[in-house]
């Protein structure tokens, strides 16, 4: 039976719903699907082990529930006050039968960068994929308005975080083994409202094409994953509320995907069955044209 893609999920206007970032999954409206009753596992990673930033909600929450039931444990990392997301999503790992590791902390800090890593490694004993997902995001109107400290931040998260926690991984990875990034089509189209935040997703797509080349002698595999208009708390915790009213109905779907509706791409490029697939850049953007 198939599923028309079009009204498979809600499609906007959405409510009025103002947070403040990094946002909470429990106070939107309607509350994301992380894939939590729908996404079937078939043991594609069995025995392996995962590290996600950014996995206590959105991509990498909706990717951490599938890499479990597909077989991995599972590390994430979050910031502090998402303590509470992380922790659900610490529930639906065991839950799968796999063990989970919380790692809380701040992707800006390099020493937490290797310490993640060894972490994840310590706990169990391995690490065969590395799911570079953590980010920061602020909306800008004008030039003027984005501070130094503001942009200097996108950096240190979105690209800088990447860059230690990858750089630390690579002594525990083996041939077969497999790092995806979160990028975004803002690296090909970029947003004058997100100035910044489209700025550090272009370097991402960059150094994917870059690392891929550059692992490919240790067997090591770097693909990214560019999401379109995804609904997940970044969304009012980081826009006006009438850019959230309308969100995702600038693509063709006329519609926000959600974050399970990305989990398939990334347990796809870790998968075995991609053993070929180095320096992809896979779109995943309800039908929205990026060249």
């Amino acid at each position: 039976m198939t599923t028309d893609p079009l009204h498979k999920y809600p499609r906007p206007p959405f409510e009025p719903q103002p947070q403040s970032f990094p946002g909470k999954t429990g106070r939107m409206a309607p509350e994301p699907d992380h894939g939590e009753d729908s996404y079937k596992g078939s043991g594609k990673l069995d025995g392996r082990a995962a590290l996600i930033t950014g996995g206590d909600s959105g991509i990498g929450r909706a990717v951490a529930i599938a890499f479990a039931r597909e077989g991995a444990d599972v590390a994430i990392s979050y910031l502090p006050e998402e303590q509470e997301d992380a922790e659900a999503v610490g529930s639906w790992i065991e839950k799968a039968g796999r063990r989970a590791l919380l790692l809380p902390g701040d992707l800006k800090n390099a020493t937490y960068g290797r310490e993640i890593v060894a972490r994840t490694v310590e706990t169990f004993g391995r690490l065969d994929v590395l799911v570079n997902n953590g980010a920061f995001q602020q909306p800008n109107e004008g030039l003027d308005g984005i501070e130094d400290a503001v942009f200097e931040d996108h950096f240190r998260t979105n690209v800088f975080g990447p860059f230690y926690v990858t750089k630390a991984a690579l002594a525990y990875m083996k041939p077969g083994t497999s790092v995806i990034f979160t990028s975004s089509v803002n690296s090909k189209h970029p947003m004058p409202s997100l100035l910044a935040y489209s700025a550090t997703k272009g370097a991402l797509s960059n150094l994917v094409l870059s690392l891929a080349q550059l692992l490919a002698e240790k067997g090591v595999r770097v693909n990214g994953v560019l999401p379109g208009p995804i609904w997940t708390p970044f969304i009012p915790a980081g826009m006006d509320q009438a850019s959230v009213r309308n969100f995702g109905s600038m693509v063709p779907f006329g519609r926000p995907g959600q974050p399970a509706e990305l989990a398939s791409a990334y347990v796809m490029l870790a998968s075995d069955e991609s053993s070929y697939t180095s320096g992809a850049l896979v779109t995943v953007a309800g039908a929205m044209p990026v060249l």
